[in-house]
């Protein structure tokens, strides 16, 4: 049985993109250190300005990373679904947590030390040198798609994050027809970087295209492959 989980949580490694540089014996190493860990919806994972030494691999449901503003706002910055991970700068150093994160539905994450991660590091700095790649890798695409979200309407951002969401929900088992997300017009629109009157604007013509269905705090994709068509 334990050797059936580590299998398990090799495979789950072996599917992030941080890991992808990495050599099975590498995604062992790691699956060694790493510890099963659940939260509830609306539980919190860590908190803003929290130390940061454990990163966390999602292998289940649905996490969200926020800000809080000063005036009460709550801004999503990203959402987290199976083989997302989050908290990774926690393997390189302890710098204080930038965002909150918070589970949106049970979440079933692996959590990996960041001292135990240096440690494997120091007796194998190979991995170090692979992981860096990855990240240098990831950093490019970031960049790369910031660049090009810079040149799309609020449309397309719009419906790249729903195709998204879609994406990671069908991940988690949902039907790839008729996709349920939890999102709402305040979350879509801070995902895609716009003012959340534009972004129900668009909705609204989604919706009236038979693309989507909208009620409180939920929203349906009736046609996801129709969202293609709404990304220039």
């Amino acid at each position: 049985m334990a050797a059936t989980k580590a299998a398990e949580i090799v495979e789950l490694l072996g599917r992030v993109p941080v890991f992808s540089t990495l050599e099975h014996d590498d995604l062992e190493r790691i699956a060694g250190l790493a510890v099963p860990r659940t939260f509830e919806p609306g539980q919190i994972v860590f908190r803003e300005g929290d130390a940061s030494d454990t990163c966390y691999v999602v292998r289940s449901g649905r996490a969200r990373a926020v800000r809080e503003h000063s005036d009460g706002r709550t801004i999503t910055l990203a959402t987290f679904g199976p083989g997302d991970i989050f908290g990774e700068l926690a393997m390189f150093e302890d710098e204080l947590r930038s965002a909150t994160v918070e589970a949106v539905q049970r979440t079933s994450v692996v959590a990996v030390l960041g001292p135990d991660m240096r440690r494997l590091m120091a007796e194998h700095p190979e991995i170090a040198i692979r992981l860096v790649v990855a990240l240098g890798r990831r950093l490019r695409e970031t960049n790369d798609r910031l660049a090009k979200q810079s040149f799309q309407t609020v449309q397309s951002r719009v419906a790249v994050v729903l195709g998204e969401l879609v994406a990671q929900a069908v991940a988690t088992g949902a039907s790839e027809e008729e996709v349920l997300l939890t999102a709402t017009q305040a979350d879509l629109a801070k995902l895609a970087g716009s003012s959340r009157e534009s972004a129900s604007r668009f909705l609204a013509v989604l919706e009236r295209a038979g693309v989507i269905s909208q009620g409180r705090g939920r929203l349906v994709v009736h046609d996801p492959a129709a969202l293609d068509g709404y990304v220039f």
